[in-house]
């Protein structure tokens, strides 16, 4: 391993450790959502995304295996070569019906995936040359904004950003907000972003994706308490907490949170005793539903102009286009 990618890996570590203790010694105690992905993290949400109630994977599948060409279409109006950033990337099932209805009509472009998951990338560079030869790809492995500053700063061509998934879901709408505000000052005028969104529907359907009944929801969550045993010396009892959902059909957002079974301190290391009191919860992520006034609301305040709206068959589910005003 050369120094710099030793350097980088301390680095990754040092702030991981820090973002951790950051959480758990604040109250109320969370977690930041961008660290379930190890490896575990990884095949765990691979299988969440398989489950019946897990609706969202089939919903947004839906809108790229039928609507691909309509997308290229708007991608390929501009009739100028740019850059494809996929922000938060995961396998690309989803986006590789874009990637190769791009690719077919011969479109000069670059697809630059992101992803906090190293193993992510690593997996998008080894394959997707395979099934589509001649792809121009540049895995990007860090947070979005840093990855997505070196993307841009590779060519001064237009730039397209796919942020799918209803990963904008994992932040509350303060912070969606904020985060599209800054993703448009990172841009050009006429830039493309193509933004996922879960749309608010049947409570009980959005809790059950959240809760579902074989338990993988819960052993994700409870995955970051191990990675944090093994990478950083905790000493996590994972049976004495458990998954908790919950959702508000009001403001649309659906809450994951790990509770503490009982009165106990858990360590970091020789130095970094954590306690709990019985019952207290850690909040671990957010999966925030929207209308479609509250989309277009967003796009309007954040610099954006609304292009058009992709549904699923259903309506659960909806990727809109902006334009960078």
């Amino acid at each position: 391993m050369d120094t710099i990618k030793l350097e980088e890996q301390v680095s990754t570590m040092t702030q991981f450790r820090k973002d951790i203790l950051t959480g758990l010694q604040a109250s109320p105690k969370f977690m930041q959502a961008k660290y379930f992905y190890d490896h575990q993290g990884d095949l765990l949400f691979q299988q969440i995304m398989k489950m019946d109630e897990y609706y969202l994977t089939n919903a947004e599948m839906d809108i790229f295996s039928n609507q691909s060409g309509d997308i290229a279409d708007l991608i390929a109006s501009e009739n100028s070569p740019f850059d494809l950033i996929e922000l938060g990337a995961g396998d690309a099932t989803k986006s590789i019906h874009l990637l190769k209805e791009l690719s077919q009509r011969k479109l000069e472009f670059s697809y630059l995936p992101i992803d906090i998951s190293a193993n992510v990338i690593r997996h998008l560079e080894e394959v997707l040359p395979k099934q589509l030869p001649g792809l121009d790809i540049k895995g990007l492995n860090g947070d979005y904004f840093k990855m997505l500053d070196k993307g841009i700063s590779l060519s001064n061509r237009r730039k397209v950003v796919l942020f799918m998934g209803a990963n904008i879901g994992n932040m509350d709408v303060e912070e969606a907000n904020a985060f599209c505000s800054t993703l448009n000052a990172y841009l050009s005028k006429g830039d493309m972003l193509i933004i996922g969104f879960d749309l608010k529907k049947n409570p009980k359907q959005i809790l059950a994706a959240y809760n579902d009944a074989q338990g993988i929801t819960a052993a994700f969550n409870l995955n970051l308490l191990h990675r944090i045993n093994r990478e950083l010396g905790g000493d996590f009892n994972l049976q004495s907490f458990e998954h908790y959902a919950c959702y508000d059909p009001d403001s649309g957002a659906c809450k994951s949170y790990l509770i503490s079974k009982k009165e106990q301190v858990v360590h970091l290391d020789e130095e970094t005793a954590i306690s709990f009191a019985a019952h207290e919860p850690i909040y671990m992520e957010i999966s925030q539903k929207y209308s479609l006034p509250e989309i277009e609301a967003m796009a309007r305040v954040t610099g954006f102009v609304g292009k058009h709206l992709f549904f699923d068959a259903n309506k659960y589910f909806v990727d809109a286009v902006w334009i960078v005003d």
